[in-house]
């Protein structure tokens, strides 16, 4: 019986296309088994027991909560400094700094608070804040002066850690702290981030 070449070529076509086939399959899978070896040492990374992550929450050096956003971690040695020459915790301090300004440095409020922290300043629309004695901030820095980073976290803590020793404790001093007129709406925003990145 002889071949036709159409047959010929038919099987040819069948060959290759098998051939082709089986190329695809291997190099699926071995995409397949590269994306789950990534995957479960991404996961492996990702367990909290593993020495590996422990460390590379801490790659920058800072030691404040590495869940902490980025527009705060940014701020972590000035954070730090002032938190420790002031015997408070730099956690406490990230997390006021997240409720006043978001880490935003410029940060200026309608009533005139500035900075990271949000103090009131004596000058600017703060300048019109009257109390029994005349400005209630006229003791305060400048507008200027509190948009210097350090400056501010500097003031802001030292002011904080006053008002814990004058209050007797954390609630009230973050109430003294905060806006007046907002009785401890404030204070137990701040404490419940702090609680949350404390944890």
């Amino acid at each position: 019986m002889a071949i036709q070449p159409g047959w010929l070529f038919r099987g040819l076509l069948i060959g290759c296309a098998a051939v082709i086939s089986l190329a695809m399959l291997t190099t699926t899978n071995l995409t397949l088994t590269a994306r789950a070896s990534a995957a479960s040492q991404t996961a492996l990374l990702q367990t909290d027991d593993n020495p590996i992550e422990s460390q590379a929450s801490h790659y920058d050096g800072c030691p404040l909560n590495p869940e902490f956003p980025k527009k705060v971690r940014r701020w972590c040695d000035l954070i730090v400094r002032a938190a420790e020459k002031h015997d408070l915790d730099p956690d406490l301090i990230a997390a006021l700094i997240w409720q006043e300004s978001g880490g935003n440095p410029e940060a200026y409020s309608r009533s005139g608070a500035v900075g990271l922290m949000q103090v009131m300043p004596r000058d600017g629309v703060a300048a019109e804040f009257l109390c029994k004695n005349g400005p209630c901030f006229a003791n305060r820095p400048t507008t200027k002066q509190l948009k210097d980073p350090e400056f501010n976290l500097e003031y802001g803590t030292r002011m904080l850690s006053r008002l814990v020793k004058q209050r007797g404790g954390l609630r009230e001093a973050l109430k003294a702290y905060g806006p007046m007129d907002v009785g401890y709406s404030y204070a137990d925003k701040v404490l419940n981030i702090y609680q949350r990145y404390k944890d």
